[in-house]
């Protein structure tokens, strides 16, 4: 981290009366702009939150190793599987995926930075803090108890008392926002900021898949948005969207819920299937198979993403019109999917195959994947759902998507950029030991529990019966999870001791590298780029080497490259919008002190909050930073 932290020590200010600002240690992290840094940041965000929904999912493994089991109560239980998938979705896997983003996207395109630097730090900053107002529930006063869907009327305030859903709807508001501003700030960076000769079509697939990522996002989130607003409502204020006896309607949730949460999981996996797309080809030496046909495949998901949402809804009783569309949209989408299997196949089919850590990962990825779409394939059919619905066979489902396929694709990607970002190559032999015991783990926890739910044993109760035939299974899936967690202290075991080496990783570690992050020092100076590099096609660096050429022609000449200055606004915007959110939560609270009664009930603490995020905000827009310069002679002495 020391290393990536480094940045120029000089700088001319480009007007008279104008100071870089420089900060060094904590500051530095806090104040930064730099979307390399801002990557980082999101991996230990996120590293943190796998950790904790991880504990989460071994904590509920334990209390599932026999029948009857008492490790846990059945109030504990619930809130441990509401916070489990709430973490893992929102705040442990959506956070890796923005730090690959961050520390990549610009230097595949051939970019210095992102559109947006300060944006680009406000959506980290709000990420954050709405993922720490979350987990803040478990000390103050329970965690949310009503699954990760959070279903209507269950997570209302008649069936849900304590303020647990209240830190649901309000953390993941702020934490949506920043993933919303994320989104928007990648598409204007691909949109806007790509290297001369660069088209569409000469693209790194992982910068289509997160542009169209960027898309869905910029379409979905809206819609949980709404939702959460009008469940806050509800709770706080007394509202009746959702609550039958006051004329609310608890399947309009669902609704809402699922056309977010569907697009949603293609949020999820299509960085992954990026991420497989740039590593296969790598280590295949070949250029990706099909490429235009998976860029098309790509946009068709998320397209048929937006059309399927019902299918999570066939048992709430639409009728068998809306089941049969759903069901054929649903299997519809298969089509797309299955191409993109067959073209990573395909480019792996006389290739000169290297399995490295990264490339283990990526193959491994694809049968995994393939077996959580066949049974989604199976899900699709609204009559054979009745019965799979609520049971672990739907558990087994989405862990084979989520963990098999993204999880997956995260490690592979982290293994294979991590020499980029930190200038230090990952032990290959323990790399290998996380992959197999990740791997092992995972299929021994979750392919037992297909048969568990076709058994009959159903999902988010907290204990069973002996003698129904779940008991070994169960026993098998608990020591798979054990495994898995195995995998992980090998993969943080690697990353310590990895930290602990001299920053001395080459511009292409791999000798494979295809695209431009690979033309570029490890870990990258500040400004990436000391020339924008002129594209000459697809692979626009492999273009090159086979052209005998060692490095990229620049498209300019050495010249001033202009540098946006660090800045604690987008911090203090998220502070403000933490503290207005948990005041706004015990605005009607009864205290015993007069003092927090008085700060709370009449809002004081709520516009505090807002005072603060809208203080920064004029500030922002009242002093206009025009950032800095690096000058050519600078640049020439390094």
């Amino acid at each position: 981290m020391a290393q990536t932290a480094q940045s120029l020590n000089h700088a001319r200010p480009p007007e008279a009366g104008h100071s870089v600002k420089r900060h060094t240690g904590l500051m530095d992290w806090i104040t930064t702009v730099d979307h390399k840094k801002i990557a980082i940041l999101y991996l230990w965000a996120g590293g943190l939150f796998f950790g904790i929904g991880g504990l989460e999912a071994i904590l509920i493994r334990i209390q599932l190793i026999k029948p009857m089991n008492t490790f846990l109560d059945a109030q504990t239980f619930n809130e441990l599987i509401t916070m489990h998938g709430t973490t893992m979705i929102f705040l442990g896997v959506m956070p890796v995926i923005f730090a690959l983003m961050n520390a990549v996207i610009p230097l595949q395109i051939g970019a210095r930075d992102v559109a947006f630097p300060f944006l680009n730090a406000l959506g980290f900053w709000t990420f954050l803090f709405g993922g720490l107002l979350l987990n803040l529930s478990w000390i103050m006063g329970g965690a949310p108890d009503a699954g990760w869907t959070s279903y209507t009327p269950l997570s209302t305030s008649t069936y849900s008392a304590t303020h647990g859903v209240d830190f649901y709807t309000i953390g993941l508001q702020i934490a949506g926002l920043g993933t919303l501003i994320g989104g928007i700030n990648f598409l204007a960076t691909i949109i806007t900021m790509r290297a001369p000769g660069m088209s569409y079509m000469r693209m790194p697939m992982f910068a289509w898949t997160t542009f169209i990522t960027s898309a869905i996002i910029l379409f979905a989130f809206p819609a949980i948005t709404v939702g959460l607003v009008l469940l806050t409502f509800d709770r706080i204020l007394g509202a009746n969207f959702f609550e039958v006896g006051a004329g609310g309607n608890p399947v309009l949730w669902q609704h809402i819920f699922w056309i977010f949460g569907h697009p949603e999981v293609y949020i999820l996996i299509l960085p992954a299937f990026g991420i497989i797309s740039e590593v296969i080809p790598t280590f295949a030496r070949k250029r990706l198979f099909g490429y235009s046909s998976m860029v098309f495949a790509t946009i068709l998901i998320a397209f048929l993403g937006f059309m399927v949402w019902a299918h999570h809804m066939f048992t709430t009783g639409l009728g068998p019109v809306a089941n049969a569309l759903f069901s054929v949209s649903t299997m519809l989408i298969a089509v797309p999917t299955g191409i993109k299997i067959f073209n990573w196949l395909f480019t792996m089919w006389g290739g000169q195959v290297r399995f490295t850590t990264p490339n283990l990962f990526a193959v491994g990825f694809i049968p995994t994947f393939t077996m959580g779409g066949v049974t989604g394939v199976m899900l699709a059919s609204a009559p054979a759902d009745f019965q799979f619905h609520d049971t672990y066979f739907v558990v087994a489902h989405f862990h084979y998507v989520i963990v098999g396929g993204l999880v997956l694709g995260l490690f592979a990607g982290l293994h294979y950029w991590w020499p980029k970002m930190f200038g230090r190559m990952l032990d290959e032999g323990l790399g290998k030991w996380t992959f197999w015991t990740f791997i092992i783990g995972f299929h021994m926890t979750f392919f037992v529990q297909h048969f568990l739910g076709l058994m009959g044993m159903q999902r988010r109760v907290f204990t069973y019966l002996p003698n129904q035939q779940f008991d070994l299974l169960n026993l098998i899936s608990t020591i798979g999870a054990g495994l898995m967690g195995v995998g992980m202290l090998f993969f943080l075991t690697n990353i310590f001791l990895t930290s602990r080496k001299p920053a001395d990783a080459a511009d292409d570690p791999w000798e494979d590298g295809r695209t431009l992050e690979w033309t570029i020092p490890s870990p990258p100076p500040e400004y990436n780029f000391k020339q924008t590099p002129l594209v000459r096609g697809i692979d626009a660096f492999w273009k090159e080497k086979t052209a005998g050429h060692k490095g990229m022609t620049p498209s300019e000449p050495v010249g001033s490259i202009h540098m946006p200055s660090a800045t604690i606004l987008p911090f203090l915007m998220s502070v403000g919008i933490f503290i207005a959110g948990l005041g706004f939560m015990f605005s009607r609270d009864t205290f015993s002190s007069d003092a927090l009664s008085f700060l709370f009930n009449n809002y004081i603490v709520t516009g505090l909050g807002l005072l603060i995020t809208f203080g920064s905000m004029l500030m922002r827009s009242l002093f206009d930073d025009h950032g800095w310069h690096i000058e050519p002679e600078e640049l020439e002495g390094r």
